[in-house]
């Protein structure tokens, strides 16, 4: 049995520390898999141009960088800690009207996803690389944040487009997930080092990327709430304007 965080933010969009970073916090944690999904923001959005802007979101330029150092990191993180290292994505459609927002993982993504398509399109895009299409936090955190409801608004036309809807973002568990007998997975969706006690998802089949995969759309994994030790020493967070 392992554990695993399958949705996890770096440098490369809102997350506060880097790819390597990651890797070693988690590897020396122990944990079994990771999976950085860093945001790919609409370019035709109000919303989506101020998250380029900021530096906020992986773009076409940047998602090879991205994929290159995934790649590096994927080698290191085995050979280290024998840790799988998914490569993934959070499509991201941000809206003022969060009817209208949707967020959506896609584990194992090697190549560029543009978000401007309809959720149904962008989830065969996901499947169609050999990936596993997630739908993000789609109830309310019980957080003050901006929601993402549209996906769970047309649950009903979406259920057998999605491999798995989070149960459980950081260290709210959704019992409206549960109660509706969708697929299941629960991640921290973490951005900085803080976020490390949240809800973690437990594997038990082979420790490799397609087995993992494979173990999500079947539904052969758990979930666990994880409290990190007390002698847990998060990494330096970056200062995004010193080199």
């Amino acid at each position: 049995m392992f554990l695993a965080d399958l949705h996890v933010h770096s440098n490369y969009s809102d997350g506060s520390l880097t790819i390597p970073q990651l890797v070693d916090m988690y590897g020396r944690l122990g944990f079994g898999a990771i999976a950085v999904t860093d945001h790919i923001c609409e370019q035709n959005t109000f919303l989506g141009l101020a998250a380029r802007y900021l530096e906020k979101t992986l773009t076409a330029e940047t998602f090879a960088l991205y994929q290159a150092e995934l790649e590096r990191e994927r080698v290191r993180a085995w050979s280290e800690y024998g840790m799988v290292l998914i490569p993934g994505i959070e499509l991201t459609k941000n809206s003022f009207r969060y009817r209208r927002s949707a967020h959506i993982l896609g584990l194992g993504i090697r190549e560029f996803i543009a978000p401007e398509g309809s959720p149904i399109e962008l989830a065969r895009s996901i499947r169609g690389q050999g990936g596993c299409a997630i739908a993000a936090h789609p109830v309310p955190t019980r957080k003050f944040e901006a929601q993402t409801f549209y996906l769970w608004n047309h649950r009903e036309e979406l259920r057998s487009e999605f491999d798995a809807w989070e149960v459980a973002s950081g260290k709210v568990w959704f019992p409206e997930v549960e109660d509706e007998g969708l697929p299941m997975i629960a991640n921290s969706d973490l951005h900085h080092p803080a976020q490390m006690e949240s809800w973690k998802s437990v594997f038990g089949c082979e420790r490799t990327e397609a087995a993992i995969l494979q173990a999500i759309r079947d539904q052969e994994l758990g979930q666990m709430y994880f409290r990190p030790r007390l002698d847990f020493r998060a990494p330096a967070l970056l200062h995004p304007n010193v080199e």
